[in-house]
């Protein structure tokens, strides 16, 4: 029964994780384990784990299913990390992805004065007391940006204080096999007796453009192939300087964006999907492109008074913005103006934030707070760029030729077997999900790593 569990974890790709249940090739404890993304990885490369550490009880009921159920039952459940110290074992690896909230654009930026920023303290504190002969520890790319660059210097720095060669690089998923554009720190340690660990490289890109369809269920499996255009063509004198890796400036974009508050080239607003007249869209233009000046308030994004949008729009009557309210495009808020009633990008329009076509490359980072994200289900090789929108509402919005990411296609997405049990709560499932770090990229790492055999074995040559 265990080598089973074992064997359909790994898809049968190796037997490697089998034996190690019998004779490991290295061990490892999984900080902040979550449901097991570092785990999966290590074990597929002949990891046994002495140990888990994880403080969400949900995350922990996934984890013993998926682990702990038919094998390991001897296996120490660690708990809250800021009560840990010295082990009652020795370990080679120590491995988990620290949360990230305080780093994230998503979170408050507050960084180590975030309590749970501070975990950063106790995880070099565990390493510190423990000494494992290597480390790899994974975060949000934001941590590695300016604004947190004396935190992130004196993490560095307190773990190679701590006698180890560390190295760090930011690594996308899409870049080992995941229809996913998801950036991650990772950070990697070596202890310094260990000889040729000056030596570890993180590993390349994989030599492979996934497609979205490949992961998610029930959509088209149709490749498109796209036409190139002068970027004047799809700009005009407005060509943006810079644009996301899957963004590109000679070719339409592979989704839409549901959005009142922003705007782009596939970007949908209210007034494309309900009927408006040329003057009520010119108006709803008016206060997009206005609505973020800090003359009408100090958020990104305020209501404009009725003086202020009488001075963007002189002949304005406030007969056309009540028509507006009425159609729920528009709403008043009492003493300070007009905004829009979709006005949160997480919301999008309808319950609708992002539709992805099922050829695109990649989708955004999958997120434990998620967005109402969703693939078209019909192939839509539409390559006008001046119909491009117009069609795409035509036939994939309006008869609703598309479905919503669930959390078996997040599983996929984030490199996790087919088997894995997930969460019966699909929102809980999703959640665990988002905050999981992607399998492949975990794998690839471990082994550059262990191709420097730091554990005096062969464990190099089970590749």
């Amino acid at each position: 029964m265990q080598a089973k569990q074992i064997e359909w974890f790994h898809g049968g790709r190796s037997l490697t994780a089998i034996n190690a249940i019998f004779r490991p090739q290295f061990t490892f404890v999984d900080l902040f384990a979550g449901i097991g993304g570092f785990r999966i990885a290590l074990e597929e490369l002949g990891g046994k784990c002495l140990g888990y550490s994880e403080i969400d009880r949900t995350s922990i009921q996934v984890y013993r299913d998926n682990f702990i159920r038919y094998s390991n039952l001897d296996e120490k459940e660690l708990g809250d990390i800021q009560l840990l110290n010295k082990l009652p074992f020795d370990v080679d690896i120590i491995a988990g992805g620290v949360p990230c909230q305080p780093w994230s654009i998503a979170g408050k930026l507050r960084g180590l004065n975030d309590p749970r920023g501070q975990l950063w303290l106790d995880t070099i504190r565990v390493i510190t007391l423990n000494q494992p002969k290597a480390f790899i520890l994974e975060n949000v790319r934001g941590l590695t940006e300016p604004r947190h660059k004396e935190q992130f210097d004196s993490i560095l720095a307190a773990l190679s204080e701590a006698n180890y060669v560390v190295k760090w690089r930011v690594l996308n998923a899409f870049d080992f096999g995941l229809s996913q554009d998801r950036d991650r720190v990772f950070i990697v340690g070596i202890r310094r007796d260990i000889k040729g660990g000056q030596n570890f490289q993180f590993p390349e890109p994989l030599n492979r453009r996934p497609k979205l369809f490949e992961f998610v269920e029930g959509v088209s499996k149709k490749p498109v192939v796209k036409k190139k255009f002068s970027p004047p063509v799809l700009f005009g004198d407005n060509i943006p300087p810079s644009r996301g890796r899957f963004q590109k400036t000679d070719e339409l974009n592979d989704f839409f964006l549901f959005s009142d508050v922003r705007n782009g080239q596939t970007t949908i607003h209210s007034w494309d999907l309900i009927a408006t007249s040329d003057r009520e869209k010119q108006i709803c233009d008016i206060i997009l492109k206005n609505r973020r000046k800090k003359i009408y308030g100090p958020k990104d994004g305020n209501p404009i008074p009725f003086d202020g949008l009488k001075a963007l729009i002189s002949d304005l009557e406030m007969a056309e913005l009540d028509r507006l309210v009425e159609k729920r495009i528009l709403r008043f808020i009492e003493n300070r103006g007009y905004e829009f009633v979709n006005s949160k990008i997480s919301s999008g329009i309808g319950g609708v934030a992002k539709i992805y076509l099922a050829h695109a490359e990649a989708i955004g980072t999958l997120t434990a707070t998620g967005t109402k994200v969703f693939v078209a289900t019909k192939t839509f090789d539409c390559q006008n760029p001046e119909r491009y929108k117009i069609e795409f509402i035509e036939k994939i919005y309006r008869p609703k030729h598309y479905k919503e990411i669930t959390a078996r296609d997040m599983a996929r997405l984030q490199g996790f077997p087919e088997p894995f049990i997930l969460d019966n709560n699909p929102s809980r499932a999703k959640k665990q999900l988002g905050n999981a770090v992607p399998v492949p990229v975990v794998y690839h790492i471990a082994r550059s790593l262990l191709v420097l055999n730091p554990f005096g074995n062969e464990v190099q040559n089970s590749f």
